[in-house]
């Protein structure tokens, strides 16, 4: 297959990708066309290393720049991802939903492990999750980034951490044993060894099984007395207790404390970390509560809501495939449905492999799951991510296949930042999950620099074509697929849900030089005119085939 190849000669080819704005006046959402989480384009982006809205943050807490290489802040802000999207950024990329890594505050010390220094600038390591760390931003600048996000159509996903606490040190330290074990280190065999153990050395694990009441770490009262917060902070914990009449266990303080920030923002989902470290059920109480805070957002805010939208979660299960469906083997003979426990979707971590297959293959078998046992439901698909070692083309030798077999795939779509400008992802000096976790490289995509036989501002005028097409088509990711043609490899996708039906045709790897014809027989009938979303140019369907008067490598075709 030689598709970034031929892709980079007919882009240039037809010379249409050197201006994105102008394909985006030709591909306006149809109406009557609703958002849908299965055909979700959610864009996933570490808060500190996206854009830099607010420099006077920076240096907070003291925290110093004597990190290893990727390893400590780097000035981007929850300020920096509302200024991207009053640009318009994502919605010219299609993107329907942002998911950010968590804004709560971190430790304020770093480790020093055998890497160097370690700051929790990725967001993984709480010290208060009641609070913003003053690193991301304030609560003002939450509350514009959500109101802007609605505005546009985009909601917000959160990050939350319902495992552990950040790692001790000498300013932060380690809560007290009701609350959390600092020991044993998991060794994955079975569902204990996977639950009841830290998972790795230095980073407290909660007691989430248990239903022992416990008192408010001392160090988080003193902090809160210190900020002038105590009482009220208390006075809700009461009302939320005798509200629920759940015990004072570790789980139902997080629980509390995770729906705060739907119920205050209308946050519209949440990305659960390290799952199959928990115990299942705890995530179907949270889903209980944070959907019971969303309701009560929507109704106290019915200019900002987004329509009907139920709260969404998506589970980080590490291993799930699409393949385990919804048995996921935990070791032991203990099977997991975890589409039982609360969630509406579950990242996958095929295709970052799957995509050295054929698209066929591919998308053939994610759609036999996803409309056989997992109906209803959906995964997230990606190919590159925060902590998989293992993506997909990290040095971005084949952007526009990624962009093809990423957007294109049944399922959700996960676009890791600086999947659509080819950020590569080996950085000379980090070790780890630190070499995928450079800048975002905004001045790349401003210089239109060279990656290969390509050019950055191209690859990411592909991806945007694709995701825009996804964004107003829900047949894309939530449709039934079926090939049509093998060569040009052509396949349609139909979908239906509450009276609301959606159709499209796809063709890739088309030949370069020339317009190619495409059937669509049996989808759009003779004499019904379409569009392709990738030229925006229209033709009329004649013998059940059409022919754009543009040559393309791409065609995205619907009846608009």
């Amino acid at each position: 297959m030689k598709l970034p190849v031929l892709a980079a000669s007919m882009l240039i080819a037809f010379g249409a990708l050197s201006s994105v704005s102008s394909a985006i006046a030709q591909t306006k959402a149809p109406a009557g066309k609703p958002f849908v989480w299965e055909n979700a384009t959610v864009y996933f982006l570490l808060t500190d290393r996206f854009n830099n809205g607010n420099p006077a943050n920076d240096k907070a807490y003291g925290r110093k720049d004597d990190a290893a290489t990727m390893r400590g802040f780097m000035g981007g802000d929850i300020a920096g991802i509302t200024a991207k999207i009053k640009e318009g950024y994502f919605n010219d990329l299609g993107v329907n939903a942002i998911w950010f890594t968590p804004v709560v505050e971190q430790i304020h010390g770093s480790t020093d492990e055998g890497t160097g220094k370690s700051y929790g600038f990725h967001g993984y390591w709480a010290k208060d999750f009641t609070a913003l760390d003053a690193a991301f931003g304030t609560e003002a600048e939450l509350k514009e980034l959500v109101d802007t996000a609605h505005a546009n159509g985009i909601r917000i996903v959160f990050d939350v951490v319902m495992n552990h606490t950040g790692p001790v040190t000498k300013q932060d330290p380690v809560w007290p044993a009701a609350w959390v074990r600092t020991g044993p280190q998991c060794t994955y065999k079975d569902a204990r060894t996977t639950m009841d153990c830290t998972l790795v050395a230095n980073l407290p694990d909660f007691l989430t099984g248990s239903n022992a009441n416990v008192e408010l770490p001392p160090q988080l009262a003193a902090k809160w007395k210190k900020e002038g917060r105590y009482e009220r902070e208390v006075k809700e914990l009461d009302d939320f207790f005798k509200r629920t009449g759940y015990p004072r266990a570790p789980r139902y303080y997080l629980m509390k404390w995770h729906a705060d920030w739907v119920r205050k923002y209308g946050i519209d989902g949440f990305r659960a970390d390290t799952v199959k470290h928990t115990e299942p059920g705890l995530w179907k109480e949270l889903k209980q509560e944070a959907s019971l805070a969303f309701e009560d957002w929507k109704r106290a805010n019915p200019k900002q809501r987004l329509g009907e939208d139920k709260f969404w979660m998506v589970s980080e299960v590490y291993n799930y495939e699409i393949k385990h469906a919804r048995k996921f083997d935990l070791g032991g003979g203990e099977v997991v449905d975890y589409l039982d426990q609360g969630f509406d979707s579950m990242i996958s971590f095929s295709l970052r492999s799957d995509a050295r297959q054929p698209y066929e293959k591919i998308f053939s078998d994610y759609s036999r799951i996803l409309q056989g046992e997992m109906k209803g439901y959906s995964v997230l698909n990606y190919i590159s991510s925060h902590d998989d070692g293992s993506p997909f083309d990290p040095l971005r030798e084949r952007p526009f296949e990624s962009a093809n077999k990423l957007l294109l795939a049944p399922g959700a779509a996960q676009i890791y930042y600086g999947d659509e400008t080819a950020r590569i992802l080996r950085v000379e000096g980090a070790e780890g999950d630190a070499t995928l976790r450079s800048f975002m490289n905004w001045d790349e995509l401003k210089s239109n620099a060279e990656r290969g036989m390509h050019r950055v501002a191209d690859i990411r005028a592909h991806w945007a074509r694709l995701g825009r097409f996804r964004a107003a088509h829900p047949a894309v990711g939530a449709g039934a697929h079926q090939m049509i043609s093998h060569s040009p490899y052509t396949f349609k996708r139909t979908w239906e849900k509450n009276g609301v039906s959606d159709r499209v045709v796809v063709a890739l790897d088309l030949p370069g030089g020339q317009p190619a014809t495409i059937q669509v027989g049996g989808v759009f009938h003779d004499g019904a005119t379409v569009r392709d979303w990738y030229t925006g140019k229209t033709a009329v369907v004649k013998g059940g085939k059409v022919r754009f008067d543009t040559a393309a490598p791409v065609a995205l075709i619907a009846q608009d």
